[in-house]
């Protein structure tokens, strides 16, 4: 049985044990052994470029000191997947890219919600940097730190900025962005009747699949 490290660069155990509630559906689904893991030298969100910048070294450390057999970098700014995958020859699904390719296979332009607005800039250039920024409808911030995220019900804020994204920037899927968001993916699917898309079940189901077919490096 191979494991999958689901790695959560910010110090928030709140965070990591959203992520584990999250992804009972991928678990009950893969044969593959998952653990989420938070990083405890960073800081408990990750919301601004230094603060990207910060986790990196952690988040390679993580990587170079465990035996799992793949790894998922839960941040939405996917934060050193490049280094990472320099690093190591075993697979690395970040959630961001992941959510980005799960959205182009189930509608042409996908919304993302944010968590603070210094995060859409950096969404932007990471999109453009990928190619996809074409099939961007829209980015929309609800405006929190992590958090406040994690000690507020922000389910009414959630269908409001996805509602913006559906009916004014034309959306047809949506992405929640940040790995915190996920709780709310169900009751917003229901509520916008648009796909919705927890990158962090996005990251693990494509770090499954990569195990699964033996993509090799």
């Amino acid at each position: 049985m191979s494991q999958i490290l689901v790695i959560n660069p910010n110090s928030s155990v709140s965070v990591t044990r959203s992520m584990e509630a999250c992804l009972q559906p991928v678990i009950a689904a893969t044969r593959h052994e998952i653990f989420c893991t938070e990083l405890k030298k960073s800081p408990p969100g990750i919301e601004t470029d230094e603060h990207v910048a910060e986790v990196i070294p952690h988040v390679l450390d993580a990587v170079r000191t465990s035996d799992a057999d793949a790894f998922v970098l839960a941040c939405f700014s996917d934060p050193g997947i490049a280094e990472v995958r320099a690093a190591t020859r075993r697979p690395v699904a970040g959630i961001a890219e992941s959510a980005y390719l799960a959205a182009l296979g189930l509608g042409r332009r996908f919304g993302i919600i944010s968590l603070g607005p210094s995060s859409i800039a950096r969404h932007l250039r990471y999109l453009k940097a990928l190619d996809l920024d074409h099939r961007l409808a829209g980015d929309r911030s609800i405006d929190m730190t992590v958090v406040q995220l994690m000690t507020t019900d922000v389910v009414e804020t959630v269908a409001r900025t996805g509602r913006l994204l559906r009916d004014e920037d034309k959306a047809d899927v949506v992405i929640l962005g940040c790995a915190g968001l996920g709780s709310y993916r169900a009751a917003l699917q229901e509520a916008l009747g648009l796909p919705v898309v927890d990158p962090v079940q996005a990251g693990v189901a494509l770090a499954a699949t990569h195990l699964d077919l033996s993509y090799g490096r």
